[in-house]
């Protein structure tokens, strides 16, 4: 259970199983203790306790209850939108685009995350990502590494390529954005800011940010 806080995951494992154990004797009236009737139950006990378990990291971590105390990093699924900032020149017309309109969609389980990000040319597919926290500061971030797959044609200008990211989870109330950099394997990096447009998850870049713009 790598999204639950180190310190309580024993606590956590050890109180869930004796109280599943502890209940079931008391539903059928059986004396506590290390006898008999006590112990076969064991299986039964293990059996429950894989069960909720199941549950527990399918849908109960996601409870906003549990975020901070319990669950140590935030429910981050959904699509984000933002700008993106780069270093990348267009070689057709010689400038650096201002800003780049893009989304994230990010798609989290209770043990793994993953990441996919759409511009209006390109596709950007995570090969590895993770969450992290620092032990000082208590900084928690995104990062991942990817491959970016412009549109067929555009890669004249835009051809694939790979790339990395950082990106630190801000919260400010009951809301979080995101920000950080990246920088990819054709010399270029820049500055990505994004909040949470929607819980769904997007499979494409949304007709309403279409616009004249160039690649990172």
């Amino acid at each position: 259970m790598k999204n639950i806080k180190h310190e309580l995951l024993i606590w956590v494992n050890l109180i869930s199983f004796i109280g599943i154990w502890f209940g079931l004797l008391f539903i059928f009236q059986i004396p506590i203790g290390f006898n008999s009737e006590a112990l076969l139950k064991l299986p039964e006990v293990v059996t429950i306790y894989l069960i909720l378990s199941f549950i527990f990291t399918k849908w109960i971590w996601r409870l906003p209850i549990l975020r901070g105390w319990l669950i140590q990093y935030p429910d981050l699924q959904g699509t984000w939108q933002g700008n993106l900032q780069t270093t990348w020149k267009n070689p057709e017309t010689g400038k650096i685009p201002e800003v780049i309109p893009l989304i994230l969609v990010i798609k989290q389980s209770f043990n793994t995350i993953n990441c996919v990000m759409y511009t209006q040319e390109s596709t950007s597919y995570s090969n590895a990502s993770m969450l992290s926290e620092d032990d000082e500061s208590g900084i928690q971030r995104i990062s991942y590494n990817y491959t970016n797959t412009p549109d067929i044609t555009i890669r004249g200008r835009s051809a694939i390529h790979y790339g990395a990211a950082i990106l630190r989870i801000i919260k400010e109330g009951k809301r979080y954005s995101l920000t950080g950099e990246y920088w990819t394997s054709r010399s270029t990096a820049g500055n990505i800011s994004l909040t949470l447009r929607s819980k769904k998850l997007l499979g494409a870049f949304p007709q309403d940010l279409i616009q004249k713009t160039g690649d990172s």
